[in-house]
């Protein structure tokens, strides 16, 4: 089954979950130009009113591209729809040399926040839809000449950071890490099990909805992940255990040019979750925990800047107070636009000085933003410290990046607070 020479994927047969779009079908398209089988194991039979694609378009991109396809409803969480679709992939290509674990759930939600469905969603697609796939295709994965599982999921990074903001996800991510971990020691020199994750945030239809309009120029293309994976998947199954990290590999490949894979070249790219590094991820340097290098740098952007924007001119002869002034400048920057396209309430719990409860109001007419209590039930409530609340609004501290480094905690409507980082490009001027 397994093809050689230049076209070194060829003949293979690609069981792929979650391959109808994005991250997974960015790699099926890459196998596919090879000439390889492609089993498209998702649950997108009939159009998403959201997200693009379907497992019978992704199929058509994936027989324009050279390769051939099986298109199969799969939902990982139910067992017997994997069998199915196992057994349907070896009977038409005659076995499976490849298993790429993609399909993923994903609540970015405290302990509190997380409903017990999402929680149900998490696991089962994640850990218990890995673990069942792997299991189901194993025994064809035996009997192939150089058979790879390939997971999405990160190295397990213990710093409760990552955990302390969305522990079900990352139990649930971190379970499908426990897969490879496990999955290669036991079949060492049978079947290779490897994990793939990003080191930057990746541009998908799942970010849009996730991180809404604009997040796409602090991602990379999903052709980065492609072609890691694809290096991986032509190694030779002694190169198992590996928690591999897209950049890194590519740059040991001999890769120098990385704007090629960004959406906007040159533009700041947000670091993806688990990884604490140096930039230099070939250096493998960690500090206690570690520190992303995106952390280093707002440390040395705002570290020499301490001062908040009191130095503004004030309403009272007495100067306000750093986050005073910041509300009385928002208070004089919100309009009638800004509270029709954003239609939402803020609360803010800041801790350390001129800590309490302060709000910004863009759903009522009018709008309005003080401290004290919103005048109507707050969508999203952040916490923060007061001095990270100021470089925030003042522009030194990106929202998403507060919030992967832990230094913002958000709940409630997720989508929403994102909508937040929109308007503060709009504020930084006038702050």
């Amino acid at each position: 089954m397994t093809g050689g020479g230049r076209w070194k994927l060829a003949g293979c047969t690609l069981f792929i979950t979650g391959a109808s779009r994005g991250i997974g079908k960015a790699i099926a398209l890459k196998a596919a130009k090879d000439g390889a089988n492609i089993v498209i194991a998702a649950k997108t039979a009939e159009p998403h009113p959201k997200l693009p694609g379907t497992i019978y378009t992704a199929a058509a991109e994936i027989e324009a591209a050279g390769g051939k396809a099986l298109p199969c409803i799969v939902n990982v969480r139910e067992e017997q729809q994997i069998i199915n679709a196992v057994e349907k992939a070896v009977k038409t290509f005659g076995g499976i040399d490849i298993l790429v674990n993609n399909a993923s759930a994903i609540s970015l939600t405290g302990t509190l926040e997380t409903e017990t469905k999402k929680v149900n969603l998490m696991m089962d697609v994640n850990v218990r839809g890995t673990y069942l796939t792997s299991k189901t295709c194993l025994p064809h994965l035996r009997k192939s000449r150089n058979p790879h599982i390939l997971n999405l999921s990160p190295p397990m990074n213990l710093n409760p950071m990552w955990f302390k903001n969305h522990c079900a996800y990352t139990i649930s991510k971190y379970g499908m890490s426990m897969c490879v971990l496990g999955m290669a020691e036991e079949f060492r020199g049978e079947v290779a099990v490897n994990a793939l994750w990003p080191k930057t945030a990746i541009h998908t239809a799942a970010m849009d909805m996730l991180g809404g309009s604009g997040i796409e120029k602090q991602c990379r293309k999903t052709d980065i992940l492609a072609d890691a994976a694809y290096c991986i998947l032509t190694k030779p199954k002694t190169f198992t255990g590996n928690f591999v990290i897209d950049e890194v590999l590519l740059r040991e490949e001999g890769v120098k040019d990385f704007d090629v894979y960004a959406i906007a070249p040159g533009h700041p790219l947000m670091p993806d979750f688990f990884l604490d590094v140096e930039t230099d991820m070939t250096a493998r340097k960690q500090e206690g925990y570690g520190a992303s290098q995106a952390l280093k740098e707002e440390k040395k952007l705002s570290g020499s800047q301490h001062e908040g924007p009191a130095g503004a001119k004030a309403d009272t002869a007495k100067p306000l107070s750093p986050v005073a002034e910041t509300f009385r400048v928002i208070q004089g920057a919100v309009t009638e636009e800004s509270v029709r396209t954003t239609q939402g309430v803020f609360q803010f719990e800041l801790s350390g000085d001129e800590g309490g409860t302060w709000y910004i109001d863009l759903k009522s007419q009018g709008g309005s933003a003080g401290f004290g209590k919103p005048p109507v039930a707050a969508d999203v409530v952040m916490s923060m410290s007061s001095a990270d609340f100021v470089k925030m609004f003042t522009g030194k501290l990106k929202p998403t990046l507060a919030f992967m480094s832990g230094k913002l905690r958000i709940k409630g409507n997720m989508a929403l607070a994102i909508k937040l980082e929109k308007m503060l490009t709009q504020l930084n001027s006038k702050l």
